[in-house]
């Protein structure tokens, strides 16, 4: 296996996976419909009473039959500075989030991201309530009122409290209560029960989130999870995508920890309390619909007497530095895959290097001189091999016409040759092995960093997230990738050869559609390879080492 092979073998892998995740995005079979189980959550609802706080996310806690809307609730907005939420009176859902500092394109800088939305195929949204056996249940279909229709964050005003307010025809009232902070997309929730029957109340919180399957999102060819994620102690981080909510419905106590919808770039997520012992479910709706959730111990409370049950809940970007003060593990949304390991502290780097020069662009271009520097050595070795080889070229094509199509004694020939010069055939391949995972998990890196959404560099490059709008950058990568196949030595083999002078072509209408930050650092890495390898060609040509 010989330097060319190596890199033939990588290139197509890499051409291979991005058809793969593009096949599977575009054109995967679409989610099997969940029948709607009316019947069965209302004969679970049936279950005696004393029975139905252990085995709440099993008895229609998000019943699959939604009730008929009531005509009464209405739309309660709250705007704080990074916030613009729609909160639905009917159960007090967040059923609306505009991401105010986070513009849906950068050519469209008034008009934000909506993570939470209602649309008739796409609906994300977050639910809470109380499940109780004993009185009418303050569920995320009862409706609340509200003494506003639009609380917003004032000048100087650090926290903004909205309360809505629910009382049953026994008697018992539910305030639920969110708190809102400048700057900050973490929300405290608070659900106060005051209990004033005469006899003792029981019930347990639930928070949820409710999200459709969409497919087709991401730009051509990149591929980003959207999908359920948990995490615990024991476990860490896990994926728990739509299948598996089809297939393997969740049902876990987990103690602390937390559950998320995510998505590119911005995520929900229901955060309990520290140490508190949560049952974990999901559930396939009808209409291609799918719920994540949580539901906590249930507590009693006395006649005369109140319990808050409380939460956090985040609706935001994934912000890792944020996100790590959070809570354990949350930071992990930004998904880097296997190489999470690598990918931290590169992008640890990265973050570095935009604290002192104040532009992502240029960040990119440095980190990859960085790179380039701590392979230095690596490199050169891998140079000079393919420098010796492209010096013994002519030798070779001689012995190729010598032996024709005796490979074998063609091949014993060649070892010959390369024991004689003292050169190792496979010099070239073990440093760019080495250099691989790295690469790799620079481009995860650049691919899921909300940092780099809509970053502006230079030029026409306002958007280092999106592709190049005159796909120039790409064109000067296809043309990088050209010049190394000249310095690189040419293959024996005619067939292998033209395919060696095509992947230019193939690699740039692939790169065509990368974000441009993608594209930046693989043009720079490219450039410096090129330096790097010519003068160490030309070195050993003129006799040098």
């Amino acid at each position: 296996m010989d330097n060319q092979r190596l890199i033939l073998f990588i290139a197509l892998s890499f051409v291979v996976l991005l058809l793969w995740e593009a096949w599977q995005r575009d054109y995967a079979p679409e989610p099997v419909p969940v029948e709607t189980r009316a019947e069965s959550a209302a004969g679970a609802e049936s279950t005696p009473a004393a029975d139905v706080p252990d085995a709440l996310p099993q008895t229609g806690m998000t019943a699959e039959a939604e009730p008929t809307p009531d005509p009464g609730s209405r739309r309660v907005r709250v705007v704080t500075d990074v916030l613009d939420i729609e909160i639905d009176t009917r159960g007090g859902d967040l059923v609306g989030a505009a991401l105010l500092d986070y513009p849906i394109d950068a050519d469209k800088p008034d008009i934000p991201v909506r993570l939470l939305h209602e649309r008739p195929s796409d609906i994300f949204v977050v639910q809470s309530g109380l499940r109780t056996p004993d009185s009418t249940e303050p569920t995320h279909h009862v409706t609340f009122s509200s003494a506003r229709d639009e609380w917003r964050l004032q000048p100087g005003q650090d926290e903004l409290t909205v309360e809505l307010t629910w009382t049953s025809p026994e008697g018992i009232e539910v305030i639920k209560r969110y708190r809102f902070t400048r700057g900050d997309y973490l929300v405290e929730l608070e659900q106060q029960v005051s209990n004033t029957t005469g006899k003792p109340w029981r019930g347990r919180q639930y928070r949820q989130l409710q999200r459709s399957e969409v497919s087709g999102q991401g730009q051509a060819f990149i591929y980003t999870y959207t999908g359920g994620v948990i995490y615990s102690p024991e476990e860490k981080y896990e994926k728990y995508d739509f299948g598996d909510m089809r297939d393997t419905p969740l049902a876990r106590d987990i103690s602390g920890g937390w559950a998320a919808m995510i998505q590119h770039y911005f995520l929900a997520a229901w955060l309990p309390a520290p140490g508190e012992t949560n049952h974990y479910y999901s559930k396939a709706l009808s209409d291609n619909r799918y719920v994540l959730g949580l539901a906590a111990p249930a507590v009693s409370v006395p006649p005369g007497g109140e319990h808050t049950f409380s939460s956090r809940l985040f609706v935001g970007p994934k912000l890792q530095d944020r996100l790590k003060e959070i809570a354990p593990g949350l930071e992990l949304t930004a998904d880097y895959g296997m190489l999470t390991i690598l990918a931290k502290p590169i992008f640890w780097l990265l973050e570095k290097i935009h604290d002192l020069v104040g532009n992502w662009g240029w960040s990119i271009i440095i980190l990859t001189l960085l790179i380039k520097l701590l392979f230095y050595k690596p490199s050169e070795m891998s140079y000079k091999s393919m420098a010796q080889m492209r010096k013994l070229a002519p030798r070779l094509k001689t012995l190729k016409e010598r032996y024709g199509d005796d490979k074998q004694k063609l091949n014993q020939a060649m070892m010959e040759l390369y024991k004689t010069e003292k050169i190792n055939p496979l010099g070239g391949c073990l440093p760019i092995l080495i250099q691989i995972p790295v690469f790799i998990a620079l481009y995860w890196v650049l691919l899921e960093s909300v940092e780099l959404r809509q970053a502006d560099f230079a030029l026409w490059l306002n958007d280092l997230s999106s592709k190049d709008p005159y796909y120039i950058l790409p064109l000067i990568m296809g043309a990088t990738m050209f010049i190394q196949q000249k310095l690189n030595p040419a293959p024996l083999d005619p067939i292998q050869a033209k395919v060696m002078m095509i992947l230019p072509v193939v690699f740039t209408v692939f790169f065509a559609f990368f974000p441009s930050g993608l594209v930046l650092y693989w043009v720079t890495n490219n450039v410096l390879s090129i330096a790097q390898q010519w003068v160490i060609t030309r070195r050993i040509e003129q006799g040098g080492k």
